[in-house]
């Protein structure tokens, strides 16, 4: 019951972000170059896209199938370490192609290569909202 209610309140974070960086509505976002108010905002969205994947990674890590390989072995040991190295991982899908070092595996692929999409669009649909005309 509480795994599916903490992978229930990721899965909302990362797509309430989400809808509100591509939503036509948002009025959070500074029409400028330079904003501290628009850095705040895009690490605030990053984050919390971040931290949602991260979570997804450990419920799915936790199941029946290992979903994550560090150096060709199944991730194991303590529930503070699979956190961690679920959070390193999900930033470095986020943020970057991956060192190699954390290899996904099965359905892990698959939330890899939606999460690897989202960290590239996000910074367009960022620069598209500061950018717009208003019509």
């Amino acid at each position: 019951m509480g795994t599916a209610f903490f992978f229930f309140i990721a899965i909302f974070s990362i797509l309430y972000s989400l809808m509100y960086l591509w939503s036509s509505t948002t009025t959070k976002v500074n029409k400028g170059f330079i904003s501290i108010n628009n850095y705040i905002l895009l690490f605030l969205i990053y984050g919390t896209v971040l931290i949602g994947f991260s979570a997804v990674y450990f419920i799915l890590e936790r199941g029946p199938h290992p979903i994550l390989l560090e150096h060709t072995i199944p991730v194991d040991g303590s529930n503070y370490h699979i956190m961690e190295l679920c959070l390193y991982f999900s930033a470095i899908t986020l943020l970057s192609v991956g060192y190699g070092d954390i290899v996904p595996v099965g359905l892990g692929r698959w939330v890899a290569m939606i999460e690897a999409l989202i960290g590239y669009t996000m910074p367009a649909a960022f620069v598209l909202q500061v950018f717009r005309e208003d019509r």
